[in-house]
């Protein structure tokens, strides 16, 4: 047996690009036919711009605390909760005096 060690996708941080995007980072970590991993960084007042995908995203919160809207419901997320946004409905995450680490986990082959 031969282990084979790759590495991530996106070892460094990477600020967001998206014009209604401030004060996050990107960190890409695997990409698979039916997953993506990927870690959110938001810095304090930072803020992802509601949109939505075409699959299910599992976010989880790993450090500090924000928020996040599904359709027209807000609710608070913090460290050691997660939360599911489904297919083809509206989302965002966005965070106010604090700053917060998400884990996003994209399940790429739901539809």
């Amino acid at each position: 047996m031969s282990i084979e060690v790759l590495p991530i996708s996106q070892p460094e941080w990477t600020p967001l690009t998206h014009p209604d995007a401030r004060r996050v980072a990107s960190r890409g970590l695997l990409r698979l036919d039916h997953l993506a991993l990927a870690m959110l960084r938001f810095e304090p007042h930072g803020t992802i711009h509601a949109h939505h995908a075409d699959f299910d995203i599992e976010v989880i919160c790993l450090e500090g605390e924000g928020f996040t809207s599904i359709g027209t419901e807000q609710a608070a997320l913090r460290a050691g909760e997660r939360v599911r946004w489904p297919a083809s409905i509206s989302h965002r995450l966005w965070t106010t005096e604090n700053p917060m680490v998400t884990l996003m986990v994209e399940h790429l082959k739901t539809r």
